[in-house]
């Protein structure tokens, strides 16, 4: 058992703060941070051009590097959701022009 070096009251090994006064133990490695793990712009760069690969990206690292798996995500989503806005205004523009040239025939 360990104990807290601000109240004295006894912790649990694995304890990051005290439960008693709030005091940190310095047990950082409880936490389980990744140091390795930090948002990556290309990844997001990658994942918008190509979502695809974006989602793989966010399937593979999800658990083990998850801020890296948001980003590919992230890029993916907005990169999906901005080609869909595109081919539903080039499908409206080109039906339109379509619809323009039929209607000039009769």
């Amino acid at each position: 058992m360990k104990y807290c070096t601000k109240c004295g009251k006894e912790l649990v090994d694995e304890a990051v703060v005290c439960t008693h006064c709030g005091c940190a133990t310095g047990n950082n490695k409880a936490i389980g941070v990744n140091e390795a793990d930090a948002p990556n712009t290309g990844f997001a760069v990658l994942g918008f051009f190509i979502p695809i690969v974006g989602l793989i990206l966010y399937l593979m690292n999800k658990d083990t590097y998850p801020q890296k798996a948001k980003s590919a995500g992230k890029g993916a989503l907005i990169g999906f959701a901005v080609s869909l806005i595109f081919s539903i205004i080039y499908s409206v523009v080109i039906g339109s022009l379509v619809g323009g040239f039929a209607s000039s025939l009769y």
